[in-house]
C-alpha cells in the first residue's frame, strides 16, 4: 500500500533577526561577562546565516527569564505556528480540518498538556474522535522521525487522512546566566519555525510523491551529544563539538544501513534531503557520502535564510527541492539527540508543483 504526501507547508513566526544584529546583541550580553566571545564571535560570520526568525523580538534577550515566562509565550506562539503550518498544508492538500483523522504534533522546545493540537482543535476543525499523536525529545531529528510516524499510521489505516506539524521555538531557549560554550553557539545557530504535512494511501491528483517507511539509527553511550539539560530557569543547549566529527565518522555506515534496509543503494538516490544543522554539519554530510561540496544547496539556502530551527528545518529543505522541480528518488535524513540519525526514503515523480 503506497503512501503519498497530499501538501506540505512551512511558516515562520513574525521577528526577522538579521544575524548582524543578533551578533551585536550577543556582544553586550555576552562580551563582559564571557571572556572567549571575542574569539567565539567569528562564528556569526562563518555560519553564512544570514538572518533567522523569532517569536520574541531582539529586545527579549536582554532580560533574564524563567520557566513560566519562557513557556507562557511557547502556549500562544507555537499555537500561532501550529493553526498557521496546518492551515496551509490543509490548503495545499485540498482537505479540511473535518477531513483529518489522525494528527502527529512534533516539538520539544516547549510543554503543552492538552498538547498543541488540542490547543488548537476549535481553530483547526478538528472532528471530536480525532487521533492524537504528541512526539516529544526528538529534536533536530523530529522532522524525518515525525515523518516516519505518519507514513506508518497511513499505512497502517489505508484511505485515512494523517496531518503532521511540527513546530519549534527554539529563541526561547536563550540562555545567558550558563557562560557556556554551547549557549553561544545555539545564539550563533538556532531560530524557530514550523512545517506541515498532509499524508494519505490516497491517490493525489497532482504530482505523485511517495513515502517509503523510514529508518532510525541510535548509538549507545552518545546521550551527552546533542539534547537538553533541564534546571529551574529552563531549557539550557547541549550542543557538542564532537558533532561534525562524529558525522565524518558514523554517517556513511548509518545511511548505508537504512539504504539496505529500505532495499536501496546510494546509487539509486538522486537526492539527499538533509537536515542543516550547522555549515560544518552540511560539509561533513557530503564528505561522508562523497558528494560535490556545494551540492546540497537547499540545505545551506534555508540555513542562510532561517537558520537551525531544530525538527521542521529538514521540511524546510523539502519544500524547497520540490518547488526546484526536483525529481527522482530521494532520501530524507537528520541527526538528533539520542544520537539518532533517522532516514525516510521518498519518491518524486513528474507532474504538476
Amino acid at each position: 500500500m503506497s503512501v503519498y504526501l497530499h501538501g506540505l507547508s512551512t511558516a515562520l513566526p513574525p521577528h526577522t533577526l538579521p544575524q548582524a544584529q543578533v551578533q551585536e546583541r550577543a556582544a553586550i550580553i555576552f562580551g563582559d561577562k564571557y571572556p572567549q566571545f571575542s574569539r567565539l564571535a567569528k562564528a556569526f560570520v562563518t555560519a553564512e546565516i544570514d538572518q533567522r526568525h523569532s517569536v520574541v523580538p531582539l529586545d527579549w534577550f536582554s532580560d533574564p527569564h524563567g520557566w513560566k515566562d519562557r513557556n507562557e509565550i511557547f502556549m500562544v506562539e507555537a499555537k500561532k505556528m501550529f493553526i498557521t503550518a496546518a492551515q496551509a498544508a490543509l490548503q495545499n492538500a485540498g482537505w479540511n480540518g473535518s477531513d483529518v483523522d489522525t494528527v502527529v504534533t512534533v516539538s520539544s522546545t516547549g510543554i503543552a498538556t492538552p498538547t498543541l493540537e488540542a490547543q488548537a482543535f476549535s481553530e483547526m476543525g478538528f472532528r471530536t474522535d480525532i487521533m492524537r499523536v504528541p512526539l516529544f525529545g526528538l529534536g533536530c531529528a523530529g522532522g524525518v522521525s515525525g515523518l516516519s510516524v505518519a507514513q506508518s499510521l497511513a499505512s497502517a489505516k489505508p484511505n485515512s487522512n494523517v496531518l503532521l506539524v511540527i513546530v519549534e521555538t527554539c529563541s526561547l531557549a536563550f540562555r545567558a546566566d550558563r557562560l557556556q560554550k554551547a549557549d553561544i553557539i545555539a545564539s550563533v545557530l538556532f531560530g524557530d519555525g514550523a512545517a506541515a504535512a498532509c499524508i494519505s494511501t490516497s491517490h493525489p491528483e497532482t504530482r505523485e510523491i511517495t513515502l517509503a517507511g523510514g529508518y532510525q539509527k541510535i548509538w549507545p553511550d552518545t546521550l551527552g551529544i546533542m539534547g537538553w539539560d533541564v534546571d529551574e530557569t529552563g531549557f539550557g543547549v547541549v550542543f557538542d563539538r564532537s558533532i561534525p566529527s562524529f558525522v565524518t565518522d558514523h554517517f556513511a555506515p548509518a545511511v548505508k544501513d537504512a539504504l539496505s534496509a529500505c532495499n536501496l543503494t546510494h546509487e539509486d538516490i538522486d537526492r539527499y534531503v538533509c537536515h542543516p544543522g550547522g555549515t560544518k554539519v552540511v560539509e561533513a554530510i557530503e564528505g561522508a557520502l562523497h558528494l560535490n561540496q556545494g551540492s546540497l544547496s537547499a540545505e545551506r539556502d534555508v540555513l542562510r535564510r532561517a537558520g537551525n530551527m531544530s525538527a521542521p528545518t529538514v521540511l524546510f529543505v523539502m519544500d524547497t527541492v520540490l518547488k526546484q522541480g526536483d525529481t527522482g528518488q530521494m532520501m530524507a535524513c537528520a541527526l538528533g539527540p539520542g544520537f539518532t540519525a533517522s532516514f525516510l526514503p521518498f519518491h518524486v515523480g513528474q507532474g504538476l508543483n
